[in-house]
């Protein structure tokens, strides 16, 4: 058990460091037993700090030091102190160098952090705070510093040595060794280290930049990946170019590089000038990855080489920051996806995530603020609430502003801080200054938790022509935060008049409309506008493009949710609006199946979907994301109790009669689409990703039909298809119905074809572990003892425990606990290999309150046990003593 408690961490405790390193040189001496790292750090006094000279205090774990000099004289034990996190010592003048040499043993580093093995190649991994189990070091984001490596290795097994920067020189050793050494021009802290060696092979383009420089571009894979590259190369490139035109940004290094790995933690790391990548966040064709995974690459890359700007040349402050590099850099990988594929399914996407997750997030025992005020360990707020909230934070900052004020914002800050480490708050006065306002109110968005509620009212004035909209916003507490004040809500809205057409918007006081669709920003707790010469009642059409992170409340009949799905011209609203029906239908089944009552399904969902399939005006992909029902970890979610057992049945209820009803239009779209598959080859465009969207909802929904035709038509997709999507998709449908012996074929089939590639058998695993039908627990604890499965491998983790514990709720939440139990026996295991991924794994018991009192008791029995199961690492401990207190 337990012995101390992690230290927290808090944010108002910050303080600058007392010394900063201007110079880091490293040397690496790779062995298969022992990999011995020597560090020279230059460093002086911070001018900051004042003029004494207090002990230096370096970071450090897991760490055997050899030795270590001050300037020239070598010190003795008598002469600093070391325990197992740092090595003390007294500089005796304001600028000295630092020369240590220690032993680390990235051959059994099971926790991926820091230098480990991932396969037979050198990998790093140092953000948050990996770097400490590489050297003793001021391992701080705002410590920042010019690094040059060099990396020394056997030549056979080891022929590339990649690290930071542009190569300057390289040779050979005795005994079949060589080295190569990296410098980094600009001064970056720690976490942006990177090192790579292995026997490697490389994809290699250009790129010519905007003041015509020119780039080498290269993607390091192991030999048998070399295929699959060439889908993330066409990604980069168009990535350095997006970001030119629309920030204006260069890229500033002579090289480019990415390597894949198959063990990482992560998705990947922005690491300065060489990108380390989960192999699943880079390798893409069409054989072998579905086209949500060629989109993910595309986003991952854009992704991280956006921050080479945006977290490289202005990084964070310290980790209570981190939002200012990674909500700023999804905002701006989401604005680059959405103008390569459809603008409006990219935000639907991007918010039905936000709803389903990030609010359970907020609502939860982990709440935090999109600027955290503590922490235990920081690896625990790499969160959906500092990624996709904090972006929605940096789109409602554009919102306010407008796309040119928004632009003369990120030039400045760019302008203004390159080369430092920021805060958040410099984020937000660089857009004040730049447009002249003041944005004190909106930054509680930053320091505040929980996700508002706005309710909204209105009432119309037949006589005197006016509708008066009234906004009320309610926060409620959070951890650490009972009383929240009024934020700043940017709201887009239109008023349809009974034809679907937008009325010209003029407040009261106004002298004139100013168009039909305008931004409101509601920033008091209560608050009315009133909008003049409007000839009939209105429509509202609200928070159009999801214009703020808030939970909507207004009394929109199903009527007039039809109404919008028809008429609205914001698309997005038109895609919430059928959200919005379908909730409130499904609810009404769920209540329905609660009292024991027959379900019956509203007529009127059925007549939505039909006029949606019906109209071939619409992209194919919102087509596709319109008869995509919410799914039950949304129905959970906005549950006061949630009866997982009446969600799953009222769910596969509505799915059932849909599919009768819809049988024909459906039909007739799945072979519409299905032939002009046939009939070209797989492309990795916006236009085919949406055809295939199509067929595959088409084929989930007709395939509940259970006739014969539609299994032949599965069988024959699955078999003939040319590309993943298609063929998974279609397994999926099989191993979801009732049709054993195909299911078994297909199953088989698939694990032979690709028992070799590690990423394809993570899906096959997944499609396995999500399938709702009675033996999920008993399935998965099987397929944990395939040869294709290790625990130690954090993609197969997420890709069958996890996809298991997340997606399957109608199993997961079986009522013996026996599958909360089989969850907390995998953290207890994960908690000893690799920290970070069991404190992950943990979310669905995080969230025991959401349930009813048996199930709640199960969930929490198992968190306890855990607290109690032997030493645990601070990631798993913070995670489980907040889920219970």
């Amino acid at each position: 058990m337990r012995t101390e408690q992690p230290r927290t961490i808090y944010l108002k405790d910050y303080q600058a460091p007392d010394y900063l390193i201007d110079e880091t040189h490293l040397t690496f001496e790779l062995h298969e037993d022992r990999t011995l790292v020597h560090a020279q750090l230059v460093m002086r006094r911070n001018p900051a700090r004042g003029s004494g000279l207090p002990p230096l205090v370096l970071d450090g774990q897991q760490l055997e030091l050899l030795s270590i000099r001050l300037n020239d004289r070598e010190l003795g034990a008598h002469d600093y102190l070391l325990d197992d996190r740092h090595l003390t010592l007294q500089p005796d003048s304001a600028e000295f160098v630092i020369d240590s040499s220690v032993c680390i043993h990235p051959e059994s580093n099971t926790a991926l952090e820091g230098l480990y093995k991932s396969g037979k190649m050198f990998c790093t991994q140092c953000e948050a705070e990996g770097f400490r189990k590489i050297t003793y070091y001021l391992d701080r984001p705002d410590v920042m510093s010019k690094f040059t490596t060099t990396v020394s290795a056997d030549r056979q097994r080891y022929p590339v040595l990649l690290s930071n920067g542009n190569p300057i020189t390289s040779g050979s050793e005795d005994n079949g060794r060589h080295w190569a050494t990296w410098e980094d021009p600009f001064r970056k802290p720690a976490y942006l280290f990177a090192l790579v060696a292995g026997d490697l092979w490389c994809v290699e383009d250009q790129f010519t930049t905007m003041s015509q420089r020119e780039v080498a571009l290269r993607i390091y894979v192991e030999p048998e990946n070399l295929d699959k590259c060439q889908h993330a190369m066409d990604s980069l490139k168009r990535a350095m170019r997006w970001d030119e035109e629309a920030y204006g940004r260069e890229y500033d290094l002579d090289i480019f590089m990415i390597v894949a790995v198959n063990d990482f933690n992560m998705g990947a790391m922005e690491n300065k000038g060489l990108n380390i990548f989960n192999s699943s966040a880079v390798l893409a064709k069409a054989e072998t990855a579905t086209d949500a995974a060629h989109q993910r690459v595309e986003a991952i890359v854009a992704h991280e080489y956006f921050h080479n700007w945006s977290g490289n040349r202005v990084t964070c402050r310290d980790w209570f920051q981190l939002s200012l590099k990674e909500g700023f850099t999804v905002f701006r990988d989401a604005g680059f996806s959405a103008d390569m594929n459809s603008p409006t399914v990219k935000r639907i996407e991007d918010v039905a995530y936000l709803r389903t997750h990030q609010f359970a997030e907020d609502a939860g025992p982990m709440a935090h603020s999109v600027r955290p005020d503590a922490y235990m360990e920081i690896s625990n707020f790499y969160t959906l609430t500092v990624y996709e909230k904090g972006a929605e934070v940096v789109r409602m900052i554009q919102t306010l502003l407008g796309a040119e004020g928004f632009r003369k914002g990120s030039d400045l800050y760019f302008q203004r801080h390159d080369g430092q480490a920021v805060t958040c708050d410099d984020f937000v006065k660089a857009m004040e200054d730049a447009n002249g306002v003041d944005l004190a109110q909106f930054k509680r968005w930053y320091s505040q938790a929980g996700t508002p509620r706005l309710e909204v009212g209105s009432a119309y004035d037949a006589e005197a022509k006016t509708l008066t909209l009234t906004f009320r916003q309610l926060c409620p507490p959070s951890p650490g935060q009972a009383h929240k004040e009024p934020f700043v809500i940017p709201v887009d809205l239109a008023l349809l008049d009974g034809q679907g057409r937008e009325l010209p918007l003029r407040l009261a006081g106004e002298a004139a409309a100013s168009g039909t669709s305008r931004v409101l920003a509601v920033n008091e707790a209560e608050q009315s506008f009133t909008f003049v010469d409007i000839p009939e009642q209105p429509l509202p059409s609200l928070l159009r493009g999801f214009s703020a992170p808030v939970k909507l409340s207004f009394p929109y009949s199903r009527d007039q949710l039809m109404f919008l799905m028809q008429h609205d011209s914001d698309g997005f609203n038109r895609w919430e609006a059928g959200q919005q029906l379908a909730v409130q239908v499904l609810q009404e089944l769920i209540g329905q199946r609660q009292r024991g009552e027959p379900m019956v399904l509203d007529r009127r969902l059925v007549a939505a979907l039909k006029s949606v399939l019906e109209n071939d005006g619409l992209d194919q992909a919102m087509v596709a994301e319109m008869l995509s029902l919410p799914g039950e970890a949304y129905l959970i979610e906005i549950s006061e109790v949630a009866d997982v057992d009446a969600i799953h049945a009222a769910r596969e209820f509505a799915r059932r009669e849909l599919a009768e009803a819809l049988f024909e239009p459906l039909w007739q779209r799945y072979q519409a689409n299905r032939q002009a598959s046939r009939q070209s080859a797989y492309v990795a465009t916006a236009e085919h990703f949406a055809r295939r969207s199509l067929q595959n909802i088409a084929l989930s929904y007709l395939m509940l039909s259970e006739k014969p035709e539609v299994l032949e038509a599965a069988q024959e997709q699955y078999r003939e298809a040319d590309n993943m999507t298609e063929r998974l998709a279609a397994l999926a449908v099989l191993v979801n119905s009732p049709f054993e012996e195909a299911k078994a074929e297909g199953l088989a089939l698939f694990a032979d074809r690709f028992k070799d590639d590690p990423l394809v058998m993570d899906q096959w695993f997944s499609v396995q572990a999500g399938c709702p039908l009675p033996g999920g627990l008993e399935r998965v604890r099987a397929l944990m003892q395939h040869p294709a499965f290790t625990i130690k491998n954090p993609n197969k983790v997420r890709a069958l425990i996890g996809a298991f514990a997340n997606q399957n709720h109608a199993n997961f939440h079986r009522d013996d606990g026996e599958s909360y139990r089989f969850l907390a026996d995998q953290v207890i295991m994960l908690n000893a290999l690799n920290p970070q991924i069991a404190a992950r794994q943990l979310a669905p018991l995080t969230r025991w309150r959401k349930y009813d009192l048996s199930r709640q008791a199960l969930m929490k029995a198992e968190l306890e046990r855990i607290l109690v199961s032997g030493s645990l690492s601070s990631d798993v401990y913070e995670v489980v003593s907040k889920s219970l207190a």
